[in-house]
């Protein structure tokens, strides 16, 4: 494995670079130093809003590449650099159909706020970790916001009580279990891949100069666009298949892990 010719490094949030407190460890943040200093671009990909993934990254926010959203929106810096909204006559079929749904939990996502019905407290409390900016509305579908992705929530398991509602929609949009109690849909471009394909071609980038680490459903479009794919230990039964490598679990670090062998072959 040479990973001296790298240029960019890619990685979830959840599950991936944070822990299972939702923490991004100090190690990160004296590597990234050094991943800057060899100008190796970083960029943080997740299922998250913008603003989340910032809150976690903040110290370093100015230097890095953020998809977010499930690659529905892209920024660096001040500039965008992809947005791929739902229309909302399918937003709205969408939202139809979940509303048969029992003990579920939708969420639109737009580029820097959130919309959910106050229903449950329960789950807005344990909303605050993942969106620090949200509103709650009476009607989802009168929402008249650009959103990128309907995430719905299940306290149980997104696979066994989400996913076999809106499987369905597979033909005309992106359907993702992006968790154990997660399932997102988006426009059909609107995933990890195809944003990352964006950010490789304008920074010159090739898949072969491109790391990248995932541990759930959502990553596999770009685990398929670097060379250096890495599964996380504690990653999904298809990640694990379809990553060309793997790490330890991000309970033991195991992005930094590999950062350190990156910034070794660098030296």
């Amino acid at each position: 494995m040479d990973l001296s010719k790298i240029k960019m490094v890619v990685t979830d949030m959840d599950g991936t670079l944070l822990n299972s407190n939702h923490e991004v460890s100090p190690l990160f943040f004296s590597l990234f130093e050094e991943l800057k200093k060899r100008e190796i671009l970083f960029v943080a990909a997740s299922g998250r809003q913008y603003n989340s993934i910032v809150e976690k990254l903040h110290s370093i926010k100015d230097d890095i590449i953020v998809i977010a959203e499930n690659g529905g929106f892209a920024m660096h810096k001040e500039e965008e650099l992809l947005s791929t909204p739902l229309n909302k006559p399918i937003r709205n079929e969408v939202l139809r159909t979940l509303n048969t749904v029992k003990k579920i939990h939708p969420v639109l996502c737009g580029k820097r706020n959130a919309y959910l019905t106050g229903d449950s407290d329960e789950f807005i409390n344990m909303l605050r970790q993942y969106y620090s900016e949200f509103e709650i509305v009476d009607d989802l579908s009168q929402v008249d916001a650009e959103v990128l992705k309907i995430a719905i929530y299940h306290f149980e398991s997104s696979e066994k009580y989400i996913y076999p509602e809106v499987k369905h929609y597979e033909n005309q949009l992106k359907v993702k279990v992006s968790g154990p109690n997660w399932v997102d849909i988006s426009a059909t471009n609107a995933h990890k891949g195809h944003a990352l394909m964006q950010v490789q071609e304008k920074f010159s980038i090739n898949p072969n100069e491109t790391m990248v680490f995932g541990d759930y459903n959502n990553d596999l479009e770009m685990l398929a666009c670097a060379d250096y794919s890495f599964a996380m230990a504690n990653a999904h039964p298809n990640i694990l298949e379809s990553a060309n490598y793997k790490t330890l679990s991000n309970d033991e670090n195991g992005v930094e892990y590999i950062l350190q062998k990156l910034i070794k072959a660098k030296n």
